[in-house]
């Protein structure tokens, strides 16, 4: 079972950014999606889901938002073995 929730915005606003309604709302949940991970909140897989893509997908969507795919800290780079 899936909870919904709305969020209202004004009516012009898909028009203002020149994208359809459709292009508009998929663009807010994948930035909510993108957010809650960034955040550390949301896997990347349960980001995805609550986008509404692949795992591949959204992953390769996190340049439009510039979050990295990966944010290791240089100890953790060091542990595994990934700085030279």
């Amino acid at each position: 079972m899936q909870n919904q929730f709305n969020v209202e915005y004004p009516q012009n606003l898909p028009d203002l950014l020149q994208m359809t309604k459709q292009a508009f709302e998929d663009e807010a949940r994948m930035a909510m999606a993108v957010k809650l991970f960034e955040l550390k909140r949301l896997s990347s897989g349960m980001a995805a889901e609550l986008a509404g893509c692949s795992r591949v997908a959204f992953l390769l969507g996190l340049h439009r938002f510039n979050v990295p795919m990966i944010d290791l800290e240089e100890e953790e780079l060091l542990a595994e073995g990934l700085r030279d």
